[in-house]
């Protein structure tokens, strides 16, 4: 496929994200008021490190999965990090024609399910066995309509969403007591995590660093997060907007049907990069994550226990 494809596809997660993250647009308004570019450092998603079967066989839910279509889309894995007290893993990648094309990088991590309690597995794999056939292969349910990257793009998106059938309430709560991260999986399956605004793209003095950017944003009253992860010395800092809330789905263990409950979706991230000694007098522009980072990062989609307390009532 080519880059365009990716493209494509980027912006019609873009398109859907940014709809349900208001706090993504009013960046976007921000930097193009003051005369800046906009434009996206990495896209993340998250996953289920569990092998479930299929008519086809076992298929593994995890980085795996969305693998198959980074891949197709030319990227390649350039960096991996783990989280063991969370039982996280992570991957990212990165398209050879990145800079020609202005690609974002993905980030991509997976909850190693087998490392949690056995009452959570069990809880987690029942749910996600419902995942429908069509979805256990990604590549092999479309046709690329050659030349056609617009339509390779939709066919493609269907897959960043939730591929199995509504969770029950008692089994996201379940799982939320053990893992914020497998209960957000449970509810959004492969919808983006979040994207990133990359500031050292704005070219405007206004918001010439995340610091600026920061502050504008929450003079614009985006909640933001309290600190700026990382350090100059490292390559790398990053903060984000609080989590959004929306109302999801789930099936009440009562009466069996699809009810809706308050739950946290997604945040938007900022990220600025800096240029790190490679060799004696040679610098580069660092490249990669840090994972104290990503650890901080993946909490701002917890739902705190007083807004679980609310959801029991």
């Amino acid at each position: 496929m080519s880059p365009k494809t990716a493209l494509n596809l980027f912006s019609l997660l873009w398109q859907n994200y940014s709809a349900r993250v208001p706090y993504a647009r009013t960046y976007e308004q921000m930097i193009t008021a003051a005369g800046g570019t906009v434009a996206n450092d990495h896209i993340a998603f998250r996953s289920l490190r569990l092998l479930v079967d299929s008519p086809r066989g076992k298929v593994n839910l995890g980085i795996n999965y969305l693998s198959q279509i980074a891949e197709a889309l030319g990227y390649e894995p350039a960096g991996e990090y783990n989280f063991p007290q969370t039982h996280l893993y992570a991957r990212h990648y990165r398209h050879p024609q990145q800079i020609e094309f202005d690609l974002p990088k993905l980030f991509i991590s997976e909850l190693i399910v087998d490392e949690l309690p056995d009452n959570i597995i069990q809880l987690i794999t029942q749910t996600v066995s419902t995942v429908a056939d069509e979805f256990t292969s990604p590549l092999t349910y479309f046709s690329p309509a050659e030349g056609n990257d617009g339509v390779i793009a939709q066919q493609l998106q269907k897959f960043f969403t939730r591929p199995w059938m509504t969770p029950r309430r008692s089994v996201v709560e379940a799982v939320n007591q053990v893992t914020q991260y497998g209960a957000w999986v449970l509810l959004h399956g492969y919808a983006v995590n979040h994207f990133t605004g990359y500031v050292n793209r704005h070219q405007t003095p206004e918001y010439a660093d995340i610091d600026d950017t920061a502050r504008g944003l929450a003079n614009l009253g985006v909640p933001m997060k309290a600190e700026i992860e990382g350090d100059v010395t490292w390559g790398l800092r990053q903060t984000a907007t609080q989590a959004v809330k929306e109302m999801v789905t789930v099936i009440d263990d009562i009466s069996g049907q699809e009810v809706e409950i308050p739950w946290t979706y997604a945040y938007y991230e900022i990220a600025q990069r800096y240029p790190l000694q490679v060799e004696p007098g040679k610098e580069k522009l660092f490249d990669g994550f840090l994972g104290n980072n990503a650890q901080q990062l993946f909490e701002m989609t917890r739902l705190v226990e007083c807004d679980a307390a609310k959801i029991g009532k």
